[in-house]
C-alpha cells in the first residue's frame, strides 16, 4: 500500500497575489510533496470530497478546532487533501472559514493513488475519490497511519472515526506521553 515515505507529486495550487490586482488575484503554483512535508511533522488528512457532508460537518471543522491543541502537541501544519482541483478546494476553505489547515489539490488523484488509497465512488456519481484516512508524517515519512475500515469501490457506507481529529489527536498525545514518561 505504502512504503512509509510519502509519494513525490507535484500539486498545481492557486496562491493569492495581491499585485495581480482584479477580482481573482491569484497564480498558479506548483508544490512538491517536499514543499509541503519536508522538515516538519504534519497530520495529512484525507477524504471523499470537498463539500460533501461528513467532511463539512465534521472533519474539516473539527481540524480546523482542534489545531491549537495539535500544535500543543508539537504538530507543525495539518493538511487536507482530496482528489478535487485547486478552485474546489480553495471555494470549500473559503466557505468553511477556514484559517489553520491547509487544503491540497490532489486533482488527478496522483497523489492518492500513489498511496493507495484512490477507489471508485460510482454509486454516488462521484468516480475517483480518497478513502479516507490521515497519517502524522514526520519529514515526508509517515509515523502513524489511520484508515478507515471497509476500504473498498463503490463502499455502500461512509465509514469515519479512526481518522478523526479526536482519535488522531488522543493517540498523539499518548505517544508523547509515553516519549515523556
Amino acid at each position: 500500500m505504502y512504503d512509509k515515505s510519502l509519494p513525490d507529486v507535484t500539486f498545481h495550487t492557486r496562491v493569492r497575489d495581491d499585485s495581480i490586482g482584479g477580482s481573482n488575484p491569484f497564480r498558479w503554483e506548483d508544490k512538491t510533496t517536499a514543499d509541503f512535508f519536508a522538515g516538519k511533522r504534519v497530520v495529512l488528512f484525507s477524504l471523499p470530497g470537498a463539500f460533501t457532508p461528513t467532511c463539512s460537518t465534521y472533519q474539516l471543522p473539527d481540524f480546523e478546532k482542534l489545531y491549537p491543541e495539535f500544535k500543543a502537541e508539537g504538530i507543525d501544519a495539518i493538511y487536507c487533501i482530496a482528489v478535487n482541483d485547486t478552485f474546489v478546494m480553495n471555494a470549500w476553505k473559503k466557505a468553511q472559514g477556514i484559517e489553520h489547515v491547509e487544503v491540497i489539490p490532489d486533482g488527478s488523484g496522483e497523489f492518492t493513488r500513489k498511496m493507495g488509497m484512490l477507489v471508485c465512488k460510482d454509486n454516488l456519481g462521484f468516480g475517483m475519490r480518497s478513502w479516507r484516512y490521515a497519517a502524522i508524517v514526520n519529514d515526508g515519512k509517515v509515523e502513524q497511519w489511520f484508515v478507515e475500515e471497509g476500504y473498498s469501490d463503490n463502499c455502500e457506507t461512509d465509514p469515519y472515526g479512526v481518522s478523526s481529529p479526536q482519535n488522531i489527536l488522543e493517540k498523539l498525545r499518548a505517544a508523547n506521553n509515553t516519549k515523556a514518561a
